[in-house]
């Protein structure tokens, strides 16, 4: 059930997805404005390194749905963020072939089974 904007806020510990996060009214810290400082900075490879639990899913998550083409026209998304108040980067939503992969949920004890399970993403 979508929750309504009058209603209080849950915070949600453990959601990955961007897009269930908006769309169910959960408690977000706004950190879209990192779209603009990532694109802006104009780097060929960017290596996100941040302590466990510490938002990367999250912030791939974010990046996906904001640039993929599969998620174009989804402005409902990102609508009241920092990085729809910039028209220019409105128009960069949905406009890129995005590839995501997350190793988040590989948790194997050993180096074959993490190979085999790296494979099956």
């Amino acid at each position: 059930m979508k929750k309504t904007r009058g209603m209080a806020r849950t915070v949600a510990i453990g959601i990955q997805n961007f897009s269930k996060l908006r769309e169910e009214n959960y408690f977000y810290v706004d950190k879209t404005a990192f779209i603009k400082e990532w694109w802006d900075s104009g780097d060929e490879v960017t290596l996100i390194t941040r302590p466990r639990r510490f938002g990367k899913t999250l912030t791939m998550s974010i990046l996906e749905y904001f640039f993929s083409v599969d998620y174009r026209g989804r402005a409902d998304l990102f609508e009241g963020l920092l990085i729809w108040q910039r028209e220019g980067y409105r128009e960069l939503q949905g406009t890129y072939p995005v590839i995501s992969l997350s190793f988040a949920n590989i948790k194997e004890r050993n180096y074959e089974t993490t190979v085999y399970r790296i494979r099956q993403l």
